[in-house]
């Protein structure tokens, strides 16, 4: 028999307000003004621009004042006296009061194209081919990836045809396509592997001693020449070290990736633009928020209107009661929103001020050496503020600073002792890695067990293991690939 009781449960959870407040957090500039232009068009309470009244208050407030200028509407009751009251929010408070209406807008723009694929469908169509040689090349377009690979094999592409394509053919046909298709641009294009995809590059340049010792080299002994077996190559073909050097500089000069070149496989034109910026004014540091996240937003004042016109009506009907209703829900749309901008414009700034302040020796100097050891958490700390609210910042917005535009995020980093047991930042140590590896000699380059040697010299006691992790982090290759003659 089923036993019904009470249970009294304590348990915390975000109103949807405040998840949309996250929300508008998380949010970079160009993704901020599209969710402005969106509530723009869904509230028609709320208006963009100056508001036309005349006694609207244009004094500058240079305070970030964390109190609600509108009070909270009940939703039960309609207080329309509530609405006409002036206390909406005037459009100055909607203001930062750290850009300036002349600032430069900074972003980085990428051109839009067609598609990869299409790039290559609209070659094949100065190619003469049969119904058949058509059909199997325009599916074979169709399986070479970002990267310009088909990497299926041909037995695969042949049951695919004849299930999906309705196309019986044989894999000699297929062969002979493929062989039409990888002369089309870019050169190395649906090429199998990254050996077929070099020696098609090289076939398609004039022939020299040094291209054709190259193809020599892929075809023969690809497998040394991946590992940098110099001394092999030059036993295995009877060449010179100068000979060897000069194929290896025409293979270098080559594409591995040819797909990823193509402009037109950027499907998502997208901006970069600078949430905040760092300048050096008189040797001190000066924050600035970008005037794109300071819309001027105000309450349509024809929606007040229409409360007016409630409220001055002796007889009240249903469908007026209604509309009241909707307006009201608008309002209180309207005017939170308003209110959450200016809160995200607040957090904003004092986040990013603390992460300033925090590496002030880092921007004064550009030197990423100076980059001090930061966690999420010692901001956090700093602002009295939730560490999930600092990570919304850190991982989606961009500092315009006098030495590039940069994420945020990469100002974070974890902490390492050196000798003297002070806590300096790993960034500091993959810098100075990165140094040491490039100042090497090239025909003997440092194994992880020297690197780790000589970090410990210059006061970072690490252990190789942890090097090789740096070096990875760093796309730094392995010594004996970075091996050169």
């Amino acid at each position: 028999m089923l036993k019904q009781h009470l249970q009294f449960k304590l348990s915390q959870k975000l109103s949807p307000q405040q998840i949309q407040l996250m929300k508008l957090i998380q949010l970079p500039t160009q993704a901020f003004e599209q969710r402005l232009k969106q509530e723009l068009e869904e509230n028609p309470a709320l208006e963009g621009g100056k508001e036309k009244t005349d006694d609207l208050d244009n004094e500058f407030d240079d305070n970030y004042d964390s109190e609600t200028d509108n009070e909270t509407i009940a939703t039960d009751d309609i207080n329309i006296d509530d609405y006409l009251s002036d206390d909406e929010v005037p459009e100055y408070r909607t203001k930062a009061n750290n850009y300036s209406a002349d600032d430069d807008e900074k972003s980085i723009p990428y051109a839009a194209g067609i598609s990869f694929t299409q790039s290559l469908i609209n070659q094949l169509n100065t190619v003469y081919l049969s119904d058949e040689e058509w059909n199997i090349a325009e599916f074979l377009i169709g399986s070479v990836d970002e990267s310009g690979y088909i990497r299926r094999p041909l037995a695969d592409i042949l049951d695919d045809l004849a299930f999906t394509q309705n196309t019986y053919t044989d894999e000699k046909t297929i062969s002979k396509v493929l062989k039409i298709v990888q002369e089309l641009d870019p050169p190395g294009v649906a090429a199998r592997s990254l050996e077929e995809c070099l020696i098609i590059q090289l076939k398609r340049k004039d022939p020299t001693a040094s291209t054709e010792l190259a193809i020599a080299i892929l075809e023969k002994s690809f497998d040394q020449f991946t590992k940098k077996h110099y001394k092999k190559l030059i036993q295995k073909h009877n060449i010179t070290e100068a000979e060897l050097k000069s194929a290896i500089s025409e293979i270098e000069r080559l594409n591995p990736k040819p797909g990823g070149s193509y402009s037109g496989n950027n499907r998502i034109v997208e901006h970069v633009v600078p949430d905040f910026s760092i300048r050096i004014v008189e040797g001190e540091l000066e924050l600035s928020l970008n005037g794109r996240n300071a819309p001027e937003l105000h309450v349509s004042s024809e929606y007040s209107n229409m409360l007016k016109g409630y409220k001055d009506s002796k007889e009240k009907s249903k469908s007026q009661k209604d509309t009241v209703m909707f307006i009201k829900q608008k309002l209180d749309a309207a005017k939170w929103f308003i209110d959450a901008i200016r809160q995200r414009q607040q957090t904003l700034f004092i986040t990013m001020n603390s992460i300033m302040n925090y590496q002030k020796e880092y921007f004064l100097t550009g030197d990423e050496r100076n980059l001090r050891p930061m966690i999420l958490k010692d901001i956090a700390d700093e602002i009295h503020m939730d560490v999930s609210t600092v990570s919304r910042v850190a991982n989606s917005k961009y500092v315009d600073t006098p030495y590039g535009t940069k994420l945020i995020k990469e100002y974070f980093s974890e902490s390492m002792k050196n000798e003297q047991g002070e806590d300096v930042s790993t960034k500091e140590i993959k810098k100075i890695l990165e140094t040491v590896i490039g100042e090497e000699e090239k025909k003997k380059p440092l194994t992880d067990d020297k690197l780790a040697a000589i970090l410990k010299e210059k006061g970072y006691p690490i252990a190789r293991r942890t090097v090789a992790k740096y070096r990875e982090q760093l796309s730094i290759p392995v010594a004996r690939l970075r091996k050169q003659i």
